[in-house]
This record gives C-alpha cells, sequence and structure tokens, in this order.
C-alpha cells in the first residue's frame, strides 16, 4: 500500500512538474512578445522642430502640436531644440540616415517633425495677384534616419491674413495624415529584416580594386528636378544605395540622404529605368552595394520650353 501511494505520489509529482514547465515555457514566449510589441501600444515620443524661426512657423507648429499630443507624446520643445541645433547642420531639411538617427537619439524620441512655414506673394494668368502661405512638414524615424513623410500644406487668398487662416485650419487634418503614417512604419520597422551584406566599392589603394569594374548604367539618364522643387527654389543633394546583383539586376534602394519635394522618387525612379551593367573582378560577375549622388538646383531655364 505504501509503495503504491508513493508510485502515485510521483506520478502526480511528475504530472505537475511538466504542467509548470509547459506553463512556464508559454508565459516566457507571451513575454518575449511583448517586449517586441510594446512599442506599437506604448505612446510614441515625438519631438515637433523648427529649424528656420518664423512667425508662421511657431503658430503652425504649435498648432500641430496639439493636434497630435491626443495620439503621441510631444517631448519638450526647447530641449529638443537645444538637441538639434547643437548638431549645427548647413542643410537641416536635407539630412542623411546616420545624421538624423544620431539627432533622434540625442533628443531621446520616436520619431522628429521638421518644420518650415512662410508667407509669399504670387501671380499667375489665371489668378492674377494673390498671397500663398505654405508650410513644408518633414517627419523622420529616428530608428532608421528615414524621411516617411513628407507633405506641403498651402493657404491661397487675396491677402495674408485670409490665407495663414486657411493654413492654420489644416493642421488637424495633416495631424491624422501624420499618425496614420507612424503608426503603419512603427509595425514596418518591427517586422522589417536586415539588408543583405554585400561587398561595397574597394578603396584605389586595396588589392580588391585590382582588375575590378564597378556596376555602371550602359547608358546614364539624370534625374528630373521636379516642378514642385523648382516652385520652391529648392537646392538638395539626394544620395542613394543601390545592390545590383550578378546579372546587373536591381534587388534593391535606400535613399540615404532625403531631401523631400519629389526628389527622393525622382532618383529613385531614374535608377530603376537604366540598364545596368554588374560589377566584375577577373572576369567574373559579383553583386555589389553602391552609393550614388544627385545634386539638384533651381535652372530657370530647364522649365521655359516647356511653358
Amino acid at each position: 500500500m505504501k509503495k503504491y501511494i508513493s508510485t502515485q505520489s510521483r506520478k502526480v509529482a511528475k504530472s505537475q512538474s511538466k504542467f509548470y514547465k509547459k506553463t512556464f515555457a508559454s508565459l516566457r514566449l507571451f513575454a518575449f512578445a511583448l517586449i517586441l510589441v510594446f512599442p506599437l501600444f506604448a505612446q510614441q515620443k515625438v519631438a515637433v522642430l523648427i529649424p528656420e524661426k518664423t512667425f508662421q512657423s511657431q503658430v503652425f507648429a504649435e498648432k500641430l502640436e496639439n493636434s497630435l499630443s491626443k495620439n503621441f507624446k510631444i517631448l519638450d520643445d526647447s530641449l529638443s531644440e537645444t538637441a538639434f541645433r547643437s548638431a549645427k547642420f548647413e542643410t537641416p531639411f536635407n539630412l542623411s540616415l546616420k545624421e538624423s538617427k544620431n539627432v533622434g537619439a540625442a533628443i531621446g524620441c520616436d520619431y522628429f517633425l521638421l518644420i518650415k512655414a512662410e508667407n509669399q506673394r504670387r501671380n499667375s494668368l489665371s489668378k492674377g495677384e494673390y498671397y500663398e502661405s505654405y508650410a513644408v512638414v518633414y517627419a523622420v524615424s529616428s530608428r532608421t534616419g528615414r524621411l516617411i513623410f513628407w507633405k506641403l500644406a498651402v493657404g491661397e487668398a487675396e491677402t495674408t491674413e485670409k490665407a495663414e487662416r486657411k493654413l492654420f485650419a489644416s493642421t488637424d487634418d495633416l495631424s491624422a495624415e501624420i499618425s496614420d503614417k507612424l503608426k503603419t512604419v512603427t509595425k514596418d520597422e518591427l517586422n522589417e529584416k536586415a539588408a543583405q551584406k554585400l561587398e561595397e566599392l574597394p578603396a584605389e589603394d586595396l588589392s580588391e580594386a585590382k582588375n575590378f569594374r564597378p556596376p555602371l548604367p550602359y547608358r546614364r539618364i539624370k534625374p528630373p528636378y521636379t516642378r514642385l522643387a523648382n516652385l520652391y527654389s529648392v537646392e538638395a543633394t539626394v544620395d542613394i544605395e543601390i545592390d545590383v546583383d550578378e546579372n546587373g539586376k536591381i534587388q534593391r534602394t535606400e535613399i540615404t540622404r532625403w531631401a523631400g519635394f519629389g526628389l527622393d522618387e525622382s532618383v529613385d525612379k531614374t535608377i530603376r529605368q537604366m540598364t545596368w551593367k554588374p560589377a566584375d573582378r577577373d572576369g567574373k560577375t559579383l553583386p555589389m552595394r553602391v552609393l550614388l549622388r544627385y545634386n539638384f538646383k533651381k535652372i530657370e531655364e530647364n522649365f521655359q520650353s516647356k511653358k
């Protein structure tokens, strides 16, 4: 009888042990999953920055902040501005991924917005003379440094005051757009796989550069300078990283210095339209990652023939 009870006790203990192990394993898996998705539920921290101080920029930024604060934690403006200005960027609306990530880390935010708003007088054949109040908003991810959202908001009227009122009235709609985009990007970035490691262009003094030919397009195409960039006299540099496989096909592109105003899309689209020769070393083709740079500057004559 004692032996029977002892055997039964061991069976119960063994069964309980298996149960506890399974339960503990499930809890660990749940905790790990919670850590991965926690950023989706935690309130994201957003910094709003005004690199070029104007009255219009400050009013627009304040209204946008008030609207965004319903969905995000807006960081202290003065502290965020101090961290941003300490970097002393010459072109604050034309940053690289590395610069953007450094800014985000210094501020301690998940995303930061760059805002510029101004008034200007316009004249057209259809409208005659009128006033335009516009605001440009860049939303940047601190995790990746990418420009994840870009928007030009415009208010037009016969007086500056009326144009400003129209512009400032657009902040709620703009806030909704930004909120939706940031939520989507947060999920995408958490699920994004790291880019495949590829060889990059070797320095000329290295042995790898001997008998080496980089990937080259059969015919170079210049990315168009967009009409929107021309209208606002944008001068910017766009850097793009491309992966060209051993057959000359582009497998991946990444804008590594962004500009907005449609210039990033112009560069990416143009690169993908080109036919490429693959990299070659000692007569053997190989996949290669290369960085290309395009400079944009307003040139009036480019548009005169199209008017």
